[in-house]
């Protein structure tokens, strides 16, 4: 197990499952889209997030962006890192049927896929890390992720092999490769 600081924010209890197998540390579950309706969950997150820090890990569909979006809305920004699981298509073992959009969500990820994300948000994973030279926004243009005519497509690929999710915004991934740690 992997000590950690911050808090972990996840959709579900299943989600929550696997975390607490990898990771040591306080995993909160926002019951799905229970957290645009339940004003504990949000009094309890805006408490804790400046207190310790949160870490957003929500599926990599669309729900999972309403759900991390919603958290956003009401908890400084400046406490909390995103941290992203990547697009794999399948099926959960306690499930027959995949997911609406058909990707596997948090609850099917590995070790290795979950330390891999928190990594890739700047989480301290309890041991030394070297932050890379980080990128600025005339790279990102200059190396065609910006503003040239194919940097959709460059970005999509990008995103795949950083295991990112497809729906991931321009200015989340120009925020995650300027924090990127070894």
């Amino acid at each position: 197990m992997i000590k950690i600081d911050e808090i972990i924010v996840v959709e579900g209890k299943y989600d929550c499952a696997t975390v607490k197998q990898y990771i040591d540390t306080i995993v909160l579950e926002t019951g799905g889209f229970r957290i645009f309706k339940d004003k504990d969950l949000i009094n309890t997150l805006q408490i804790l997030a400046p207190k310790r820090g949160l870490v957003i890990l929500t599926d990599s569909d669309k729900a999972g962006f309403l759900i991390r979006n919603k958290i956003l809305s009401f908890v400084d920004k400046k406490h909390v890192k995103n941290a992203y699981i990547p697009n794999i298509h399948g099926v959960e073992k306690r499930k027959r049927e995949p997911s609406k959009e058909g990707f596997i969500g948090v609850e099917g990820m590995t070790k290795d896929i979950i330390i891999n994300a928190l990594k890739i948000a700047g989480v301290n994973l309890g041991k030394e890390t070297t932050i890379r030279k980080t990128i600025n926004k005339s790279e990102f243009y200059e190396i065609g992720l910006y503003g040239k005519k194919d940097s959709a497509k460059r970005r999509l690929a990008l995103k795949e092999s950083l295991g990112l999710p497809k729906y991931l915004s321009t200015n989340k991934l120009f925020e995650i490769l300027c924090n990127i740690q070894d």
